[in-house]
Parts: structure tokens; sequence; C-alpha cells
């Protein structure tokens, strides 16, 4: 049996893994918006190694839709994902797995413990680099120049 809660509270977590470098960054939004994945965007960009180009695999969401509203830092390509097509998405294995070990069946009291406690999940998957490897590395996504 699950626990319940009716409150409406909630929060999004933004996050993005390189499997290669075995690294990752996320924010914690209190919207899934073009603003939201602005900051996103602009924390990814201060993470990667200077001098390479990240390629950022984006599915169909609305807030991943370039459309004059995002603000693509300069060492950040976005690649879209034909529609319909989680699993072509790494991170959607990501969601389900710090869903299914460290944010279900939970209830916190204010919103600032939600806050925390998916800065903690995200603290806690980083944390192990061989975790980040296996749930986020895709052989068809490696580029070798």
């Amino acid at each position: 049996m699950a626990v319940r809660d009716n409150r409406r509270d909630s929060v999004y977590l933004f996050g993005a893994l390189c499997p290669d470098r075995a690294v990752g960054t996320a924010v914690v939004m209190p919207a899934a918006n073009s603003e939201a994945m602005n900051e996103h965007l602009k924390e990814i960009g201060t993470q990667v190694a200077p001098g390479a180009l990240a390629v950022l695999v984006c599915d169909g969401a609305g807030w991943h839709q370039l459309g004059g509203k995002l603000v693509v830092p300069d060492n950040i390509v976005l690649l879209p994902l034909p529609p319909y097509s989680p699993e072509l998405n790494p991170m959607e294995n990501v969601w389900d797995y710090l869903r299914g070990n460290k944010l279900s069946h939970r209830i916190w009291d204010t919103y600032d413990e939600i806050v925390e406690a998916c800065a903690n999940a995200w603290r806690f998957l980083i944390a192990d680099v061989d975790r980040i490897r296996s749930i986020a590395h895709r052989e068809w996504a490696c580029v070798n120049l």
C-alpha cells in the first residue's frame, strides 16, 4: 500500500549526465517551461569541458523546443528525438531510477523539503560513477573524433 498525499506542491528536476566523464548537473525549478530550461542550459554550459561541445538529447517536451524562447549556450547543441521515442532518451532511465529508489512513496511536509529531496536524490545519483555510466550510456550516442 502506497502513501497518498492530496496536496499539490511540486518541483521539477532538470538534469543532464555525461556518461563518458561520469558527471552530471541539475537544477530544481518550480515550473517546467522555457525559462526553467534556459536556467538548466546555462548550468549545463558551465559544466562542459573547456573546448568541448555537449550534445544534449531532447525529447518533444514543450520546454525543449527552440521556437525563439530557448537560449542555447555556444558549447551546447540540441539533438531532438523523434516523437514518441522515450526509449532513445537516456534520461528517461534516470528519472525511472530516481523515482523508484529515492523519490517515490514519500510525503514531504513543505515545499523546501521537496526541493531538498530532489537535490539529495540527484547527489546520490552523481556520487556513483558506475551508476551514471550504467544508466545513461548509449553506444549509439557515442561520438569519437
